[in-house]
């Protein structure tokens, strides 16, 4: 959402960082570029005139004492990044559990957000840190409603009271009542109300949500917003704030191609937190919103952090040990291990997103390779593992060509895949050997600028790692052959 901000912000400083000194005629050229890509990107004039005199301001007060530093540049980049925290929230704010159980989230929002289907992602999203939600569905407005999230609660396996079928059938007041009553007889500690949307804020929508918010008391109110409808989520969220009320704000849809203005303006104009964020389609893709993180991302300086927790998260404990006591020990990485870390990398998601985390992902020459990036590889690769024996995977010097062949037609792949990804392992496997032994990171050809990347998820150098796919086996240049001198006695003092 945020790369064409993102790209412009490059831009504004890589003028600024070519400049030894600073001039007050330079802050005020980077401030009107930065304004400029900030309107651009639909972010409400307020907030744009407040970011830009709050950053203009600061760089010309510590100008000479910047000027007296190796890096000037850094400083006004530093100046830059707090400011553009501090418009999106500041620091991360949690969930405030009740004292006396349940909790009880209310989610409200214009039909179309994508309440039901963020309701059960965060549902999911407490249940891992050990909670125990209950879904409630009051929407019984919306055609399907009850329905939708009866059925996203049973893919992730999460309880969902449902006492009216919906469709205009019910009163979603007493369905909250209840739901929260059923909550504390079943001991769920935390009750998640699905309530009903409209396709604007109308008295109707404003009534039936002060009747919900009065009738169960919820600990938090969730404004949830569609971060692609623009300067209309604003105006929104500040309807819905003066009529009902409420504590956070949840973003959905931020991995469209939406310019991202709702997510800069909304903390300003509202004065109230981005709790979360929902950046795509499954279940998994939600978090909480980090604004130092989302900064971070904006200024292309990635967001390491994020990525190191969900690569944590998609390798339990007791893989990564097992493979930490192998490389210690200085025993073989096998397929079986390769084959691991593969499905550990597909929980983690989309392999082009999770490289757009890395820092300088929204450069030029970066994107181009993370377009080029096929995610099905991670697949494919997968099933010509699969098709193996335990004996190939444990040893696949047994890969004889019928052997090869075989697995081919297994995995419905070419032979010269197999061959391709079992040259490729082998050379990962030297590869691990020379690093164990303080031999530091080869050159390995095919892996062009991003040899650097060789030691994400404790896999280094993983063969079939979607992009990589053109690695090449290194040339094996046979030592040349010492001439013998025709010289008996020089001869035998060489051969000495």
């Amino acid at each position: 959402m945020f790369d064409s901000l993102s790209s412009k912000f490059s831009k504004a400083f890589s003028g600024l960082r070519s400049k030894g000194r600073i001039k007050s005629g330079d802050i005020d050229e980077i401030c009107a570029e930065i304004r400029s890509a900030l309107i651009e990107s639909d972010v409400a004039l307020e907030v744009v005139e407040s970011f830009i005199h709050k950053v203009q301001n600061r760089s010309l007060e510590q100008l000479e004492d910047l000027n007296k530093g190796i890096n000037p540049s850094q400083a006004i980049f530093s100046i830059i990044n707090e400011e553009l925290t501090s418009i999106l929230g500041g620091s991360a704010r949690r969930i405030r559990l009740a004292k006396k159980p349940p909790t009880v989230i209310m989610l409200a929002g214009l039909q179309g957000a994508g309440k039901t289907t963020l309701a059960a992602k965060l549902a999911l999203y407490l249940k891992k840190q050990g909670d125990t939600p209950l879904l409630v569905a009051s929407d019984l407005q919306r055609p399907n409603a009850v329905t939708q999230l009866q059925q996203v609660g049973a893919a992730i396996s999460i309880p969902v009271f449902a006492p009216e079928p919906g469709n205009g059938v019910g009163n979603p007041v007493d369905v909250a009542r209840a739901g929260l009553k059923f909550a504390q007889e079943k001991l769920h500690n935390v009750v998640i109300v699905d309530t009903a949307g409209r396709l604007g804020v109308d008295e109707e929508l404003m009534q039936e949500a002060i009747k919900i918010r009065d009738a169960i008391n919820p600990d938090e109110i969730l404004f949830v917003v569609d971060a692609m409808i623009g300067q209309d989520a604003v105006r929104t969220a500040q309807a819905f704030l003066d009529g009902v009320g409420f504590d956070g704000v949840v973003l959905t849809k931020l991995d469209g191609d939406a310019r991202g203005g709702a997510a800069l303006s909304i903390v300003a104009k509202t004065g109230r937190p981005i709790m979360f964020a929902s950046t795509g389609e499954k279940s998994e893709d939600f978090d909480l919103f980090y604004p130092e993180r989302m900064a971070s991302r904006i200024l292309g300086l990635g967001d390491i952090q994020t990525l190191a927790e969900q690569a944590k998260s998609a390798m339990d404990s007791d893989t990564t040990a097992k493979l930490e006591s192998k490389f210690a020990s200085g025993e073989d990485f096998t397929l079986d291990d390769f084959l691991s870390q593969l499905e550990a990398l597909k929980k983690m998601g989309s392999m082009s997103k999770l490289l757009g985390m890395l820092p300088g992902a929204n450069s030029g020459a970066m994107k181009k390779q993370l377009e080029s990036i096929d995610d099905n590889e991670l697949v494919r690769t997968q099933s010509i593992v699969q098709s193996m024996t335990p004996l190939e995977r444990h040893d696949p010097k047994v890969l004889n060509g019928s052997r090869r062949a075989r697995i081919a037609r297994g995995s419905g792949r070419a032979v010269s895949e197999v061959n391709n990804l079992v040259d490729r392992f082998t050379q990962a496997q030297k590869m691990m050997k020379q690093m164990r032994n303080g031999g530091g990171l080869p050159n390995l050809p095919g892996l062009g600028g991003m040899g650097g990347m060789g030691g994400m998820g404790g896999a280094p150098g993983l063969p079939g790692m979607p992009g990589m796919s053109g690695m090449k086996k290194p040339s094996q240049t046979p030592p040349k052959k010492k001439s013998r001198s025709g010289n008996p006695a020089k001869r035998a003092a060489e051969e000495a």
